[in-house]
């Protein structure tokens, strides 16, 4: 088997057993980017140079009988909205064609402290506004299951990358469901923490109240091994929650004997492939017949996620992109006669189409006259949903639901309809709004042979809970064995 094939945990022990050489791990996976990365088109960016560089130093340090750390030696992939120091961090967009950090988000040096080597910068949605990955100025990501159609978004590049197998774990930032929703688009999985858990700081903030980082892998056991390593308190993001350090890892026992799943039978009705709806009917009774008890839960004010989450996060947006003037950052126009044109045509030129309307949106809700009817009674909307979240979660351990309603479509099949394209993120935004953990695992395959993700939810700061779940229904099922036959 190519190396490029294990697991981010075989790898680890592979390189610490000192069977294979780390430059061995790194020319797999740089051989497996030569070979498909011109039909995925999943990076933006290669580190190739400073990362053989990491891996000589890694490699002295561990024929020396030095500790490299839990991830020593593995290559990762970044999302391009992640600050990374002397490297590019584009944000997809036009604004950012030419930024490079001076620093590193503190994700990146936690990942650099566990002994990742960072590979790449990955290719995501404008400013992480989207979910197909077709919104970015560079490329569009193909989905390494079929290359006529999306990967899903904002962290398409991400999830993409790891389907094709071009790196081993990949970082991405989830807003309304871009971790998990390209999760589920390519068969891997997607794990976003609980609002607060992971650092923010580095990352260039959508809607703050909404981005969180998490890890997209090819398995739950190495979605725990990387949260181990990004989460944690930070004293440089004042979101950031101080619950001490945890071994995720030890959450990976294979029994759901008596663990209450709830179900939403209302929620999964309208709108969803009939693929989708069968594969949700069939994993409940898998779960049933491993022990576990199914539990219809109701969610009275979840069915207001979507108009929620479109309020607060364009406002959020609006605030957070204003930044981007053409002065203090970003792209500026080279063709303008006084300040207000030097403003607009910067912009104009810096910002794609689903970045302005997001923005104009945002502006909109918070003007004069609209705030209170929007905006504020988002909010209050948002309140309703996170004690709907409470009381569900008094008579269940956790809730179970389709990542998404769709699996991937084709490019250009929802763009032209914003509001199509918004509706694929129906059944993870509540999660976002709620500031709760979700987890994306592979759960079927439609009759296209395209994937299915099933995704579980829990209460906040009980990732252990929702990672032996998923875990369990990970080892009980074989999705996650199939691989895309992308060459």
């Amino acid at each position: 088997m190519e190396l490029y094939n294990y697991s981010i945990s075989q790898i680890a022990k592979k390189i610490k057993d000192k069977e294979i050489t780390i430059k061995e791990v790194l020319d797999s996976v740089y051989s497996r980017i030569d070979e498909v990365e011109k039909k995925i088109d999943g990076y933006i960016t290669l580190t190739k140079e400073s990362a053989y560089k990491r891996a000589e130093i890694l490699q002295e340090k561990l024929d020396n009988g030095e500790d490299i750390g839990a991830l020593g030696g593995v290559p990762i992939a970044i999302k391009d909205n992640i600050c990374t120091n002397g490297v590019k961090t584009t944000c997809a967009s036009r604004m950012l064609e030419d930024f490079v950090p001076f620093y590193d988000a503190t994700v990146i040096e936690k990942l650099e402290n566990a002994g990742a080597i960072i590979v790449g910068k990955t290719n995501m949605d404008e400013f992480a506004m989207g979910s197909s990955t077709e919104t970015s100025y560079f490329k569009k990501t193909k989905n390494p299951w079929n290359l006529e159609k999306v990967p899903g978004g904002s962290s398409g590049g991400s999830a993409a990358v790891i389907g094709a197998n071009m790196a081993f774990g990949a970082l991405g930032t989830d807003t309304g469901g871009s971790i998990r929703q390209p999760a589920s688009y390519c068969s891997v999985v997607g794990l976003k923490p609980t609002y607060g858990l992971v650092s923010r700081y580095g990352v260039i903030a959508y809607a703050s109240s909404l981005d969180q980082v998490g890890p997209i892998t090819k398995s739950v056991e190495d979605a725990a091994l990387m949260l181990n390593v990004i989460a944690g308190h930070d004293k440089m993001d004042t979101t950031s929650a101080d619950l001490g350090q945890k071994d995720y890892t030890k959450s990976l026992v294979n029994d759901v004997k008596g663990k209450k799943i709830g179900i939403l039978k209302d929620f999964v009705s309208e709108g969803v492939a009939k693929d989708v709806k069968l594969a949700y009917e069939e994993n409940i009774e898998k779960l049933k017949k491993l022990g576990a008890e199914i539990v219809e839960v109701k969610l009275d004010y979840v069915k207001y996620s979507l108009p929620t989450y479109y309020i607060i996060a364009t406002a959020e947006a609006s605030s957070n992109l204003g930044r981007y003037d053409g002065i203090r950052y970003g792209h500026r126009a080279k063709d303008f006669s006084n300040l207000n044109e030097l403003y607009v045509n910067s912009r104009t030129e810096g910002f794609g189409d689903e970045v302005k309307r997001r923005i104009m949106l945002g502006t909109y809700v918070l003007s004069s006259g609209y705030y209170d009817a929007y905006y504020k009674r988002a909010q209050c909307v948002r309140t309703l949903i996170i004690e709907d979240f409470k009381k569900a979660f008094e008579s269940c351990d956790v809730i179970l639901i389709p990542t998404a309603p769709n699996t991937a479509f084709k490019f250009g099949e929802k763009s032209k309809n914003p509001v199509e394209m918004y509706l694929e993120d129906i059944y993870t935004v509540p999660v976002n709004i709620a500031g709760l953990p979700g987890i994306s695992v592979p759960g079927g395959f439609d009759n296209d042979g395209m994937p299915i993700g099933m995704q579980f939810i829990s209460k906040a700061f009980d990732e252990e809970t929702l990672l032996q779940i998923a875990y369990t229904f990970e080892q009980n099922t074989d999705y996650h064995k199939k691989i895309a036959s992308v060459r």
